[in-house]
């Protein structure tokens, strides 16, 4: 019966969440791949291993019967014990209590045949492609209002040499020596088998005489793909998009995977933003604030709207400018305007005596 620990061969915790399974995998296999280790064969078969235990940990139903079967002891616990102690000796209380037996009509091979496919011959299946994950970066105006910002994305794609194949143009392609052809390895022991793909090969049943020298044989070189991100109006940050068959691909012909976006909104030095609406402030002079005055303001959209400032305004007033907020679902918000009087720093001679002269007047009529 099979003693592999999947979790102990990722060095995981049997808490681990997916995307930690799938980080030790990632890291693990760039570590131990045959092609960063040519000349250490033992790096080949910790290859094989890590790639069994991410093949079952990774799906979520092969995960939840793998770990029922390690809980039952499949791996180490009461399939390998047997009794203890001179002949006819109780066993411990613990191992009395558990029959496979009780398992019933899903017994312990049907849980492994599930998992493993046993019995069955798998065919070579190309990886899936992965889905690449980015934050972009949004300045705020855009956001509001929406519309396009550049994206360079560096990825792995199909080589565009060999097509994927991993031999140069014009070699001699042979049998795997690995597989014999069938681009698939078994793991496992006797019953408890699983076939993955061949890391030699890579899953293809051949090898060429000649590796690519764009790829050097990995079948997938480093390319920058331009795009155009469409930024929806009132994207806040933490928005998600899709942009579906925009990542790399797995084989030549393959599909692309998906590029999925998030969003990171850009501080404004003029506007921020509560909900829909928006929020700013403008700096009137001393004068207009104790006279009145109308003014010119800036909205997100980038239009100029008249807003009237009443006499003696005082510091920090706030007034609405109703329907110049941000947009969305058919609700619209509003643009606050917060007023800050600005003052001099310095006064002339003449200037100095007037205030002066206005003060003392003050004074008197207080």
């Amino acid at each position: 019966m099979a003693s592999q620990d999947f979790y102990g061969v990722l060095g995981v915790p049997e808490s681990a969440s997916p995307a930690d399974i799938k980080k030790a995998y990632r890291k693990l296999a760039k570590q131990y791949h045959p092609d960063a280790n040519p000349s250490n064969p033992q790096a080949g078969e910790k290859f094989k291993q890590i790639s069994e235990a991410n093949s079952v940990l990774s799906d979520p139903e092969k995960k939840a019967k793998y770990d029922q079967m390690r809980r039952l002891g499949a791996f180490g616990g009461f399939a390998n014990r047997g009794p203890s102690g001179p002949r006819g000796a109780q066993r411990p209380q613990a191992e009395e209590a558990f029959e496979f037996g009780d398992i019933g009509a899903f017994g312990l091979g049907d849980i492994f045949s599930s998992i493993f496919g046993r019995g069955r011959r798998a065919e070579a299946e190309a990886p899936a492609p992965e889905h690449v994950e980015v934050t972009v970066s949004v300045p705020f105006r855009t956001a509001a209002n929406g519309g396009k910002v550049p994206l360079v994305l560096a990825m792995n794609d199909v080589c565009a040499t060999c097509g994927g194949t991993g031999a140069e143009p014009g070699a001699t392609v042979t049998t795997c020596p690995e597989c014999k052809g069938s681009g698939t390895i078994s793991f496992g022991q006797g019953g408890f088998a699983v076939n993955r793909p061949c890391p030699v090969c890579r899953g293809r049943g051949q090898v060429p005489s000649q590796r690519c020298h764009t790829c050097n044989g990995s079948g997938e070189q480093r390319t920058q793909r331009q795009l155009l991100v469409t930024v929806p109006p009132a994207t806040d940050t933490g928005t998600r998009v899709r942009l579906k068959g925009q990542g790399p691909r797995t084989r030549a012909g393959g599909p692309a995977s998906d590029v999925l976006i998030t969003f990171q909104i850009e501080p404004d030095r003029f506007f921020s933003r509560d909900g829909l609406d928006i929020l700013c402030e403008v700096p009137v002079t001393l004068t207009q604030a104790l006279m009145g005055a109308v003014i010119q303001v800036r909205t997100v959209s980038g239009a100029k709207v008249k807003l009237r400032i009443p006499v003696g305004t005082q510091p920090g007033r706030k007034f609405k400018l109703k329907g110049q907020g941000l947009e969305k679902h058919g609700q619209k918000g509003d643009q606050i305007v917060s007023v800050q009087v600005k003052l001099p720093e310095k006064l002339t001679p003449e200037q100095e005596a007037a205030l002066k002269e206005f003060a003392g007047k003050m004074d008197a009529s207080s």
